[in-house]
């Protein structure tokens, strides 16, 4: 049995608009009118789906709900949830970089590191892993809109990367990355636009 996983990233919100690490704000204007225009391109996925999961977040939530999936929160499911950042949360990384400088240079080059007292990366990496494991069980495709740092810890899990690969994976706002694979071993097709995520499913 193939699974196919399509994991979407959310539209702008105030915190990515400023670069700031998330911190539960919404969507920003522009996010809303961008998710609102890519509603037709992500009902087919939606529609299809054998199963459909949201990250907690305002912003994930907002987003599939912009998509086209009523009662979005219903869909939440913890483990899409960004990385903790404790005590960085809703600071730029220029911020923290000038009051941690340390912190900030043993968090880039030590995955199991969290200076900022939050989450490491390679628990990060090991909830996506356990995410995609159980999607793998599903029979038809699986649509997620998640958090980008759980879509990047997604794509190191299943190209089987160490956890510092995750800082070499950009997730831009509203767009999809595909997987298909079973038995543990994933096909990756990264980038696409929502109306091209439903094709060739």
């Amino acid at each position: 049995m193939t699974t196919r996983v399509t994991l979407i990233s959310p539209a702008r919100s105030e915190a990515s608009e400023s670069f700031r690490f998330d911190d539960g704000s919404e969507l920003s204007a522009a996010g809303v009118r961008e998710a609102r225009a890519a509603r037709a391109a992500a009902g087919a996925l939606l529609e299809g789906a054998a199963r459909v999961a949201v990250a907690p977040s305002a912003r994930c939530v907002r987003t599939a709900g912009e998509l086209g999936l009523r009662d979005a929160a219903t869909f939440a499911d913890a483990r899409l949830a960004g990385c903790g950042m404790g005590r960085w949360r809703g600071r730029t990384l220029t911020e923290v970089s000038e009051a941690e400088p340390e912190g900030v240079a043993r968090w880039l080059a030590d995955p199991s590191a969290a200076p900022h007292g939050g989450e490491t990366l390679v628990r990060l990496c090991a909830r996506a892993g356990e995410w995609l494991a159980e999607a793998a069980s599903v029979s038809g495709r699986v649509v997620a809109v998640a958090e980008p740092d759980v879509v990047r810890a997604a794509v190191v899990h299943a190209l089987g990367a160490p956890e510092t690969g995750l800082w070499r994976v950009d997730v831009a706002p509203l767009t999809a990355v595909r997987l298909s694979g079973r038995a543990g071993r994933w096909n990756l097709r990264a980038g696409l636009a929502l109306d091209e995520a439903g094709e060739r499913t």
